[in-house]
């Protein structure tokens, strides 16, 4: 795809991403929340500008800082997140005014590596930012998947507080 194709579609995730974080979202039980930052994956290695080839090893140095900063922020963002159980067992998260700050510095670190790549003459086209995106997508979604795991449901609960069993065996 063509590089304005690409910011599109990476404008389209972004502002679908942020609606959804903004309100209150059901964590589901399925397997597929990788497949949103893996089909970015995807079109972000098929792209050839992704690396410089004038500046190569800055270029890959800058990539990898832009991956670590999504990490950071996929994680900021996943641990940022409210999560409860509900009295029927379904699990519900939606970002904090925490979640907010972590998005504001992620998008300020990269802002500050595409101004700092750019000083030094090294082009970044949209695969850097897409594969970025990835990462901090796939790791949100890995965080909240696993504190969502951890959670003890909250409902069917006895009189002595614990849940009952049959409410118990009915979600596992």
């Amino acid at each position: 795809m063509s590089g304005p194709v690409n910011v599109l579609v990476i404008i389209a995730v972004i502002a679908v991403v942020v609606v959804r974080q903004c309100s209150a979202r059901r964590i589901s039980d399925d397997k597929r929340w990788w497949i949103l930052p893996g089909i970015l994956l995807v079109m972000s290695l098929r792209e050839p500008g992704l690396v410089d080839q004038r500046h190569e090893a800055l270029s890959v140095a800058v990539l990898g800082a832009e991956l670590a900063v999504g990490l950071v922020t996929g994680a900021g963002w996943g641990w940022t997140s409210r999560l409860w159980c509900e009295t029927d067992g379904s699990q519900w998260s939606k970002g904090t005014k925490a979640t907010v700050f972590v998005w504001a510095g992620g998008l300020a670190l990269r802002a500050a590596l595409y101004g700092a790549a750019a000083l030094m003459g090294i082009h970044q086209g949209s695969a850097a930012l897409s594969s970025a995106l990835a990462v901090t997508l796939a790791v949100r979604s890995g965080v909240l998947m696993w504190r969502a795991g951890q959670m003890r449901p909250t409902y069917g609960d006895s009189a002595d507080g614990m849940p009952s069993q049959p409410a118990w065996k009915d979600r596992v």
